[in-house]
């Protein structure tokens, strides 16, 4: 299939995302919730982009190319509604993300800074239970990826989701923590997790 992405033709397979197809192209389209180990999920929109005839932004990440299609990563509003999501993830969190994180290089690509506006945040609230991992509740945005990857990668199920909206959060087992949990020590969570909010508990140390 042909397809053009930022004024770019290229040749595609069928069921390519809009996702894969930028980033053969050398184009980077952010995202949030994407780890190329799992299967696409779309839940951060962060990676919406404009294609031509559509009535509305696309999730590039779970949008497949079709022949002739047109693609624009820099659509205006693709861009605000990607922008505001982050500011939006920014504003509930007690402190900015660390600047290796993936949430603050997104945030960077977006030209996203302080947050315009400040509402409720999450209380700081550390589980330091596991011997070389650490969950650093107030930080996690709720993306599920290290749920999948817990389950999808490395099948051991030890996280789960809980709660909804602003009170959406990620528990080990039943609540009682990852030592209490199936946990493995495998630490596919830590590595896939954008915000730091799962991490080595060395790390914290330095």
């Amino acid at each position: 299939m042909r397809v053009t992405i930022d004024g770019a033709q290229l040749q595609v397979a069928p069921d390519t995302t809009i996702l894969v197809a930028a980033a053969g192209a050398g184009i980077e389209v952010p995202s949030l919730c994407l780890d190329p180990r799992q299967a696409p999920f779309g839940a951060c929109r962060v990676c919406l982009v404009g294609v031509e005839g559509a009535r509305a932004p696309v999730a590039a990440c779970t949008t497949p190319c079709r022949d002739g299609m047109v693609v624009d990563t820099r659509d205006d509003t693709a861009r605000r509604v990607a922008r505001a999501v982050v500011e939006l993830v920014l504003s509930e969190l007690p402190e900015p993300p660390e600047p290796h994180t993936e949430l603050a290089r997104v945030a960077r690509e977006l030209a996203v800074g302080e947050p315009r506006w400040r509402g409720a945040v999450h209380a700081v609230e550390h589980d330091l239970r596991h011997p070389y991992l650490a969950f650093r509740h107030e930080l996690c945005i709720s993306c599920g990826r290290c749920v999948r990857a817990c389950d999808e990668v490395q099948g051991a199920f030890a996280l789960t989701a809980t709660g909804r909206g602003f009170d959406a959060n990620i528990a080990a087992g039943l609540g009682g923590g990852f030592l209490e949990s199936s946990c493995v020590s495998c630490g596919a969570c830590a590595d896939t997790c954008p915000t730091g909010a799962i991490t080595e508990i060395s790390l914290l140390r330095r």
